[in-house]
């Protein structure tokens, strides 16, 4: 049975190594992530070390080695947003779902990216939530809106 990847791999023709980048760039956006079978098959296509690929991919924060949550919160590291204390709402989104930034939840439901700057320093510091955006966030407000989300899927809204 053909995978996404596969069909993905078969629109390159005469793909080379300096395709790599797009490459990974379709998969993810095809996966949401970047799946250990995607990196072997790259491989295979492009005559290139699985060692390779994943030294190239973990270079750039833009790559993902697992699926990303119902829920993915994107936590703005910006400038404005550092210092009215993002670090502090990072920690606690750390510590109430139990994983760290860059990581889903077992159960699928949360995962955390670290974002250079969303575009809203005005509202500093800010989260946001699938694109929904939650400003002048506190340790308070952030377990707040989680249990929102939690409430969610147990009333299935």
């Amino acid at each position: 049975m053909k995978t996404k990847i596969d069909e993905i791999l078969e629109k390159y023709e005469n793909i080379e190594r300096d395709s790599l980048i797009p490459l990974l760039q379709e998969i993810q956006e095809s996966q949401g992530y970047i799946s250990e079978e995607a990196i072997v098959k790259t491989g295979k296509k492009l005559q290139i070390p699985t060692s390779k690929i994943y030294g190239v991919a973990t270079f750039y924060n833009q790559f993902r080695f697992e699926p990303i949550g119902k829920y993915h919160i994107q936590v703005c590291r910006g400038t404005a947003c550092h210092v009215l204390g993002s670090a502090t709402v990072l920690q606690e989104l750390e510590s109430i779902l139990k994983i760290k930034a860059g990581q889903t939840t077992r159960d699928g439901l949360f995962s955390i990216e670290v974002v250079a700057c969303i575009g809203a320093c005005g509202l500093a510091p800010v989260i946001s939530i699938n694109g929904e955006f939650f400003a002048n966030v506190t340790s308070e407000k952030i377990r707040e809106i989680i249990n929102n989300y939690r409430s969610k899927e147990i009333n299935h809204e």
